[in-house]
């Protein structure tokens, strides 16, 4: 009997060896114990969680933040909570003028002009640098993230937001999408992506009564799918053609880099054959309170003129 019992056992174990099933079944256990989740992983986190960039289940500004929480993965993530206003789904969108929708719009129309533009605000240097561009008479566009940064979202009463972006208008600059919570918009399945643009449509509907036409995808990652999608939603996509690359810059010792990029490209050029559509980042310290002035200068000493994009 006791031989007969040791061989089963040992018969048992050898098939759980060969079987691909329960080793399988022990890996996906394995992983869902362990609070692994996103692309890596494959798995979900419970219902009120967030997948943190690092692939983790969790909760707090760490796991749920955008832009960093998974939010294919992660039910709790900031960005999944949909903004209040009424839904701007069915909105007719009629696509006017000779700009061109759903494609890539790389530069400024007319020579003499650069199209100063600040991507993933409005944040906590927006107002000085609104104060900046107001005394030197100079006109921005600004790529509006609705929630990222933990900042919450854009259209809250309870921030400084809404009130900024009114500023924007009121003072003459451009409201643009820079989608709701700065995602990978390659990554995104249909409806997530559909998120990220609706939800700042809403956002900028409840603050200003209207949403922008002009978009840029964030990271710069685009494809032919989603500028068709983004050609649907009736929206010009917007890139660059010049870039001081501040964000990678933001100290005081680091930020001449960026300088010298930008008098590289615009110092002793001719106003009259010559054009950029540029790119910074509000967020970013020393490009709001330190390299802003020192373009708007060069602006003025070369004998451009500061514009938005749609000029």
């Amino acid at each position: 009997m006791m031989k007969s019992f040791t061989l089963l056992i040992a018969f048992l174990a050898s098939f759980a060896i060969a079987s691909p099933w329960p080793s399988l079944f022990s890996r996906a256990l394995d992983k869902r114990q362990a609070g692994r989740c996103g692309t890596g992983f494959g798995t979900v986190c419970g219902a009120n969680e967030c997948c943190s960039s690092a692939g983790w289940c969790g909760t707090g500004y760490l796991y749920c933040s955008a832009p960093s929480c998974q939010i294919e993965y992660g039910p709790g993530c900031d960005a999944n909570v949909r903004p209040r206003g009424p839904d701007t789904t069915n909105v007719a969108r009629p696509k006017v003028g000779s700009i061109p929708y759903g494609q890539a719009i790389y530069r400024c129309n007319r020579n003499g002009d650069i199209a100063l533009t600040y991507d993933d605000g409005p944040y906590t240097y927006t107002e000085a640098l609104l104060d900046l561009l107001q005394r030197y008479n100079a006109k921005a566009t600004f790529y509006i993230t609705g929630r990222n940064l933990g900042k919450g979202a854009i259209n809250d009463p309870d921030t400084p937001w809404p009130g900024l972006i009114r500023r924007m208008v009121r003072d003459g600059h451009q409201i643009a999408s820079h989608t709701w919570s700065h995602q990978r918009l390659t990554t995104l399945s249909r409806s997530k992506f559909w998120n990220q643009m609706i939800y700042n449509e809403i956002a900028f509907a409840d603050i200003l009564g209207y949403f922008p036409t002009y978009m840029r995808p964030p990271y710069s990652a685009s494809n032919s799918t989603t500028d068709a999608w983004l050609n649907e939603l009736g929206y010009h996509i917007t890139y660059f053609n010049l870039d001081t690359e501040g964000y990678l810059h933001d100290s005081p010792n680091m930020i001449s880099t960026s300088k010298q990029i930008w008098d590289n490209t615009v110092e002793g050029r001719s106003p009259a054959t010559n054009k950029w559509l540029h790119i910074e980042h509000d967020p970013v310290y020393q490009t709001v309170y330190n390299l802003t002035e020192y373009m708007l200068r060069s602006i003025r000493r070369n004998n451009f003129t500061a514009v938005t994009r749609r000029t």
